[in-house]
Protein backbone atom coordinates (compact mmCIF):
# COMPACT_ATOMS: atom_id res chain seq x y z
CA UNK A 1 0.00 0.00 0.00
CA UNK A 2 2.24 3.49 -0.86
CA UNK A 3 1.16 6.11 -0.52
CA UNK A 4 -2.05 7.58 -2.88
CA UNK A 5 -2.27 4.13 -4.08
CA UNK A 6 -6.25 3.16 -5.25
CA UNK A 7 -7.14 1.13 -2.44
CA UNK A 8 -10.12 -1.44 -2.03
CA UNK A 9 -11.17 -2.06 1.04
CA UNK A 10 -14.08 -0.30 3.46
CA UNK A 11 -13.91 1.31 6.48
CA UNK A 12 -16.28 2.21 9.09
CA UNK A 13 -15.50 4.94 11.37
CA UNK A 14 -17.72 5.21 14.62
CA UNK A 15 -17.30 7.97 17.04
CA UNK A 16 -19.87 10.17 18.55
CA UNK A 17 -17.01 12.73 18.40
CA UNK A 18 -17.60 14.35 15.10
CA UNK A 19 -14.55 16.17 14.73
CA UNK A 20 -12.56 13.12 15.26
CA UNK A 21 -14.30 11.20 12.65
CA UNK A 22 -14.51 13.36 9.67
CA UNK A 23 -10.92 13.54 10.77
CA UNK A 24 -9.98 9.92 10.33
CA UNK A 25 -12.25 9.34 7.46
CA UNK A 26 -10.47 12.40 5.64
CA UNK A 27 -7.12 10.85 6.22
CA UNK A 28 -8.56 7.79 4.89
CA UNK A 29 -9.92 8.99 1.97
CA UNK A 30 -6.80 10.69 1.17
CA UNK A 31 -5.22 7.27 1.04
CA UNK A 32 -7.87 5.79 -1.39
CA UNK A 33 -9.95 4.46 1.11
CA UNK A 34 -13.99 4.32 0.62
CA UNK A 35 -15.11 5.17 4.18
CA UNK A 36 -18.70 5.41 5.79
CA UNK A 37 -19.18 7.50 9.14
CA UNK A 38 -21.12 6.26 12.50
CA UNK A 39 -22.11 8.76 15.49
CA UNK A 40 -23.26 5.93 17.77
CA UNK A 41 -22.63 1.89 18.68
CA UNK A 42 -26.17 1.45 16.59
CA UNK A 43 -25.70 3.29 13.46
CA UNK A 44 -22.42 1.28 13.48
CA UNK A 45 -23.94 -1.85 13.36
CA UNK A 46 -26.23 -0.67 11.23
CA UNK A 47 -23.88 0.52 8.72
CA UNK A 48 -21.55 -2.74 8.87
CA UNK A 49 -24.44 -4.75 7.88
CA UNK A 50 -24.99 -2.63 4.96
CA UNK A 51 -21.39 -1.08 4.05
CA UNK A 52 -19.30 -4.46 4.48
CA UNK A 53 -16.42 -2.66 5.94
CA UNK A 54 -13.11 -4.83 5.74
CA UNK A 55 -12.10 -2.59 8.69
CA UNK A 56 -13.94 -0.89 11.86
CA UNK A 57 -12.26 2.06 13.67
CA UNK A 58 -14.52 2.21 16.78
CA UNK A 59 -14.77 4.33 19.77
CA UNK A 60 -15.09 2.54 22.75
CA UNK A 61 -17.78 5.01 24.66
CA UNK A 62 -20.27 6.04 22.16
CA UNK A 63 -23.79 5.99 22.59
CA UNK A 64 -26.76 3.84 22.37
CA UNK A 65 -24.21 0.96 22.04
CA UNK A 66 -20.67 1.26 23.13
CA UNK A 67 -17.73 0.10 20.84
CA UNK A 68 -17.34 -3.51 23.11
CA UNK A 69 -21.45 -3.65 22.66
CA UNK A 70 -20.54 -3.35 19.06
CA UNK A 71 -17.81 -6.18 18.87
CA UNK A 72 -20.34 -8.38 21.14
CA UNK A 73 -23.23 -8.08 18.31
CA UNK A 74 -21.17 -8.45 14.87
CA UNK A 75 -22.83 -11.76 13.33
CA UNK A 76 -20.03 -12.09 10.93
CA UNK A 77 -16.34 -10.89 12.17
CA UNK A 78 -13.76 -13.45 10.24
CA UNK A 79 -13.41 -10.80 7.62
CA UNK A 80 -13.44 -7.66 9.44
CA UNK A 81 -10.50 -6.29 11.39
CA UNK A 82 -11.41 -4.25 14.40
CA UNK A 83 -9.27 -1.35 15.67
CA UNK A 84 -10.82 0.70 19.56
CA UNK A 85 -10.46 4.24 20.26
CA UNK A 86 -10.60 4.90 23.59
CA UNK A 87 -9.67 7.88 26.10
CA UNK A 88 -8.75 5.20 28.72
CA UNK A 89 -4.85 3.96 28.88
CA UNK A 90 -5.56 0.64 31.28
CA UNK A 91 -4.51 -2.49 31.00
CA UNK A 92 -7.60 -4.01 31.95
CA UNK A 93 -9.71 -1.59 29.15
CA UNK A 94 -7.45 -3.21 26.40
CA UNK A 95 -7.67 -6.89 27.33
CA UNK A 96 -11.63 -6.53 27.51
CA UNK A 97 -11.22 -5.23 23.65
CA UNK A 98 -9.14 -8.13 22.79
CA UNK A 99 -11.14 -10.51 24.53
CA UNK A 100 -14.14 -8.94 22.63
CA UNK A 101 -12.58 -10.16 19.15
CA UNK A 102 -10.94 -6.53 18.54
CA UNK A 103 -7.30 -6.74 17.09
CA UNK A 104 -5.92 -3.42 17.67
CA UNK A 105 -6.24 -1.15 20.27
CA UNK A 106 -5.38 2.74 20.28
CA UNK A 107 -5.48 5.65 23.57
CA UNK A 108 -6.80 8.92 22.43
CA UNK A 109 -5.76 11.03 21.57
CA UNK A 110 -3.58 10.19 19.07
CA UNK A 111 -1.81 10.79 15.64
CA UNK A 112 -3.56 10.28 12.89
CA UNK A 113 -0.87 9.12 10.34
CA UNK A 114 -0.69 6.38 12.72
CA UNK A 115 -4.46 5.21 12.88
CA UNK A 116 -3.90 5.22 9.40
CA UNK A 117 -0.98 2.96 9.23
CA UNK A 118 -2.99 0.77 11.99
CA UNK A 119 -5.88 0.40 9.70
CA UNK A 120 -3.36 -0.12 6.15
CA UNK A 121 -1.82 -3.01 8.81
CA UNK A 122 -5.32 -4.52 9.77
CA UNK A 123 -6.31 -4.59 5.54
CA UNK A 124 -2.70 -5.82 4.47
CA UNK A 125 -3.21 -8.97 6.60
CA UNK A 126 -7.15 -9.42 5.33
CA UNK A 127 -5.42 -9.57 1.89
CA UNK A 128 -2.77 -11.48 2.61
CA UNK A 129 -4.97 -14.37 3.44
CA UNK A 130 -7.54 -13.84 1.01
CA UNK A 131 -7.39 -16.62 -1.74
CA UNK A 132 -9.71 -17.27 -4.25
CA UNK A 133 -12.59 -19.77 -3.45
CA UNK A 134 -11.95 -22.30 -5.96
CA UNK A 135 -8.44 -23.33 -4.44
CA UNK A 136 -8.25 -25.83 -1.55
CA UNK A 137 -5.91 -26.78 0.67
CA UNK A 138 -6.97 -27.81 3.96
CA UNK A 139 -5.62 -29.34 7.12
CA UNK A 140 -7.54 -32.20 8.54
CA UNK A 141 -7.51 -33.36 12.87
CA UNK A 142 -10.21 -35.92 12.99
CA UNK A 143 -13.37 -34.14 13.14
CA UNK A 144 -11.81 -30.22 12.99
CA UNK A 145 -10.89 -28.98 9.08
CA UNK A 146 -9.19 -26.22 8.76
CA UNK A 147 -9.92 -24.58 5.23
CA UNK A 148 -6.65 -22.42 4.50
CA UNK A 149 -7.83 -19.90 1.37
CA UNK A 150 -11.53 -20.07 2.70
CA UNK A 151 -10.38 -18.58 6.22
CA UNK A 152 -13.10 -20.99 7.45
CA UNK A 153 -12.73 -23.85 10.61
CA UNK A 154 -15.44 -26.54 10.63
CA UNK A 155 -15.98 -29.24 13.83
CA UNK A 156 -17.81 -31.76 12.70
CA UNK A 157 -18.77 -30.34 9.56
CA UNK A 158 -20.54 -27.46 11.41
CA UNK A 159 -18.53 -23.61 11.28
CA UNK A 160 -16.69 -22.65 14.12
CA UNK A 161 -17.11 -18.35 13.85
CA UNK A 162 -13.17 -17.35 14.11
CA UNK A 163 -11.74 -13.53 14.14
CA UNK A 164 -9.06 -13.13 11.78
CA UNK A 165 -6.75 -12.94 14.17
CA UNK A 166 -7.84 -16.00 15.83
CA UNK A 167 -7.79 -17.58 12.31
CA UNK A 168 -4.52 -16.79 11.63
CA UNK A 169 -2.77 -17.99 15.11
CA UNK A 170 -4.65 -20.72 14.65
CA UNK A 171 -3.71 -21.37 10.88
CA UNK A 172 0.06 -20.49 11.68
CA UNK A 173 0.28 -23.30 14.50
CA UNK A 174 -1.42 -25.95 12.66
CA UNK A 175 0.30 -25.34 9.31
CA UNK A 176 3.51 -26.15 11.94
CA UNK A 177 2.78 -29.46 14.13
CA UNK A 178 4.87 -29.57 17.23
CA UNK A 179 6.76 -25.97 16.62
CA UNK A 180 7.05 -24.41 19.03
CA UNK A 181 6.75 -20.17 18.62
CA UNK A 182 7.43 -17.86 21.47
CA UNK A 183 4.86 -15.57 22.34
CA UNK A 184 7.08 -12.72 21.00
CA UNK A 185 7.54 -14.60 17.80
CA UNK A 186 3.78 -15.81 17.28
CA UNK A 187 3.00 -11.55 18.38
CA UNK A 188 5.64 -10.47 15.28
CA UNK A 189 4.12 -13.07 12.85
CA UNK A 190 0.53 -12.92 13.49
CA UNK A 191 0.13 -9.09 14.59
CA UNK A 192 3.10 -7.53 13.22
CA UNK A 193 6.16 -5.56 14.49
CA UNK A 194 4.75 -3.01 14.64
CA UNK A 195 2.20 -4.08 17.31
CA UNK A 196 2.21 -2.58 21.28
CA UNK A 197 -0.38 -4.68 22.49
CA UNK A 198 2.36 -6.77 24.50
CA UNK A 199 2.33 -10.66 24.73
CA UNK A 200 -0.48 -11.08 26.91
CA UNK A 201 -2.52 -10.53 24.05
CA UNK A 202 -1.44 -13.97 22.52
CA UNK A 203 -2.66 -15.78 25.99
CA UNK A 204 -6.14 -14.11 25.50
CA UNK A 205 -6.05 -15.69 21.68
CA UNK A 206 -4.99 -18.82 22.51
CA UNK A 207 -7.62 -19.38 25.65
CA UNK A 208 -10.21 -17.86 23.22
CA UNK A 209 -9.39 -20.29 20.38
CA UNK A 210 -9.46 -23.28 23.45
CA UNK A 211 -13.10 -22.39 24.21
CA UNK A 212 -13.98 -22.07 20.78
CA UNK A 213 -12.38 -26.05 19.87
CA UNK A 214 -14.18 -27.41 22.84
CA UNK A 215 -13.39 -29.91 25.15
CA UNK A 216 -13.10 -32.36 22.62
CA UNK A 217 -10.11 -30.39 20.68
CA UNK A 218 -9.06 -27.47 23.12
CA UNK A 219 -6.00 -29.86 23.88
CA UNK A 220 -4.53 -29.60 20.70
CA UNK A 221 -3.46 -25.97 21.39
CA UNK A 222 -0.39 -26.75 23.86
CA UNK A 223 1.23 -24.77 26.32
CA UNK A 224 5.01 -24.73 26.39
CA UNK A 225 5.70 -23.45 29.97
CA UNK A 226 8.55 -20.36 30.13
CA UNK A 227 8.58 -20.23 25.97
CA UNK A 228 5.07 -19.96 24.45
CA UNK A 229 2.84 -22.35 22.41
CA UNK A 230 2.67 -25.57 19.63
CA UNK A 231 -0.05 -27.25 18.36
CA UNK A 232 -0.10 -30.94 18.14
CA UNK A 233 -2.16 -33.39 15.74
CA UNK A 234 -1.72 -36.94 18.05
CA UNK A 235 -4.40 -36.54 20.27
Amino acid sequence: MREGEALEFRVLVADDEQAISSAIAYALRREGFQVETAADGEEALHKTASFHPHALVLDVMMPKLTGYDVCRKLENRKDIGILLLTVKNDIVDKLVGLELGADDYMTKPFDLREVVARVKALCRRLEKNAAPAEQTNTIHLGALTLHLEQRALFLHEEPISLTPKEFDLLALLLTHLKRVYTREELLDLVWGMDYDGGTRTVDIHIQRLRAKLGSEYQHLLQTVYGIGYKAVGDL
